[in-house]
């Protein structure tokens, strides 16, 4: 990697540093500072911070590399998840924000939860946090692997004269470092601190996925050059519907269904500064999102081009985004794109640490341990929270061959089916009891689990493989709606149940 792009990434990670600690003295004195800014985000904050932890690596290298390797039909899953975002700031994004604070100040999605259903607190609480922190720690541990990855390519021998035996290597190397600066500024600035890195990265990330695209299309010499070349390849590689089945596009579209059960993104709109706020957040982040998923769209189509008429191996589609930045770009420029690539990686961390690291606080310690802790015990715990899913995350991600990160493919629909019907119905159902909510949750997280286990997302009855979240979600719904009815109407809400 030459010296100007070594310089851009160092830049970036400096500007990470520097937001973690302007945070730090703006927000951490307390829980609600620590854990959601003090719910005082305005609007552009929330809704880039909502779309930069939404979509990850995913939007730089996954959904790039499916366009690339099969074409313009494998854009449905980004039409799905638009369409669930959009759902997502429409149904949850306002109740939510409102409901939280009316129950005494809810911090976290468990305590929410158990503030809604008094009745089954504890079970709400411990059962749900347990899922956020088990799938959050191997959701990290894929975030750390890509950054490893990343390292991997763009630093190849940098540790070539370290004997193998001391445990560096280029890939760990990345690991640790994308650990390292996450950490920095998660552990210091808190909520506030990720918050405003992501909306850095998310601004980073848009311009990357305009930037690209439009370089790569005009190296073609325009759409006439890039579009013959694709049809060459493929009559039907720019058809939307090409080769798409009813079962292929219902499994692709529902993916949007995710949103509602996503903590990592609903806990931005418990920080949005007002409820008259969010139609301005939400007009600013499906904007924003828009933008983003035509530019990635953009990278896979413009970069298959590129790469078939100037013969460029590729050997693995997901690495065109880095393969463009390296030979279209001057050094300093490359060093930014991939800023752009670890920042769609890093915003996604920190926001898993975090909602990992205030259940294990909020929904824990504090219930369990330490009911009269202060509030600066609580920072500290927070912090020390963090540092240890981070560990177990980044142990995890040493290995990029473990089977863990198979399971990271389906943690999308485990939380969509567990926590997307309990939410919407919490919200926006009256009726709904605490038996259901818990029989919502259970049902949800099983169903996608023994879905998965018997391979009926790959191939059901001999036929196409279903997604998971279809059976999860409707599962999860029939369970909510018949335990509820079956019970006693919940009476008028009062003061929420004490932790004791």
């Amino acid at each position: 990697m030459q010296t100007g792009t070594i310089v851009s990434l160092a830049i970036y990670f400096i500007a990470m540093l520097a937001i973690g600690v302007y945070a730090w003295a703006k927000s951490t004195d307390d829980s609600e500072g620590y854990l959601l800014g003090g719910r005082q985000l305005p609007p552009s904050v929330a809704a880039l911070s909502a779309g930069a932890s939404d979509m990850s690596g995913w939007l730089l290298l996954g959904l790039p590399g499916a366009l690339y390797a099969t074409g313009l039909v494998e854009a449905w899953i980004g039409i799905g998840l638009f369409i669930g975002a959009f759902a997502n700031w429409i149904l949850v994004a306002p109740r939510l924000r409102q409901q939280t604070e009316e129950l005494d100040d809810s911090l976290t999605i468990p305590e929410f939860l158990s503030r809604r259903f008094p009745t089954q607190a504890i079970p709400l609480r411990v059962i749900s946090a347990l899922i956020i922190v088990v799938f959050f720690s191997v959701y990290t541990a894929a975030g750390l692997v890509g950054g490893g990855l990343l390292f991997q390519t763009s630093f190849a021998g940098l540790f070539g004269d370290v004997p193998a035996s001391l445990g560096a290597s280029d890939y760990s190397f990345g690991i640790w470092i994308t650990a390292g600066v996450v950490l920095a500024y998660t552990m210091v600035g808190g909520f506030l601190a990720v918050s405003l890195t992501d909306f850095v990265q998310g601004c980073i990330m848009v311009v990357a996925l305009v930037l690209m695209p439009i370089v790569a299309t005009l190296g073609e010499g325009g759409i006439g050059p890039m579009t013959n070349a694709l049809t060459a390849i493929d009559p039907d590689f720019l058809h939307i519907t090409a080769g798409l089945t009813f079962l292929g596009f219902l499994s692709a579209v529902t993916w949007g269904l995710g949103y509602f059960g996503q903590p990592h993104i609903i806990v931005r709109f418990m920080a949005i500064r007002s409820l008259k706020d969010v139609p301005t957040a939400r007009n600013i982040g499906m904007s924003w999102m828009g933008i983003a998923l035509l530019g990635s769209i953009g990278v896979g189509i413009a970069g298959r081009a590129f790469a078939e008429r100037n013969g460029i191996p590729v050997e693995n589609s997901e690495t065109i985004f880095i393969v463009l930045a390296d030979m279209l770009f001057h050094p300093l420029i490359t060093g930014f794109l991939l800023a752009a690539l670890l920042a769609a990686i890093m915003s996604t961390i920190s926001s898993q640490l975090l909602v990992a690291s205030s259940s294990l606080t909020e929904d824990f310690y504090r219930l369990f341990l330490r009911k009269q802790a202060s509030e600066k015990e609580m920072v500290n715990v927070g912090r020390v929270c963090v540092l240890l899913v981070a560990v177990v995350a980044g142990v995890i991600a040493l290995d990029p061959e473990s089977e863990v990160l198979g399971l990271v493919s389906n943690a999308w629909a485990g939380f969509g089916a567990a926590f997307g019907p309990l939410i919407l119905f919490a919200l926006m159902w009256k009726r709904m009891t605490g038996a259901g909510a818990v029989a919502g949750l259970v049902t949800g997280a099983a169903v996608v689990i023994l879905w998965i286990a018997l391979g009926w997302n790959s191939s059901f009855l001999g036929g196409e493989g279903i997604y998971e979240i279809i059976p999860g979600f409707l599962a999860a719904t029939a369970a909510i709606v018949l335990v509820s009815l079956a019970g006693k109407a919940p009476e008028p809400r009062r003061a929420p149940l004490s932790a004791e």
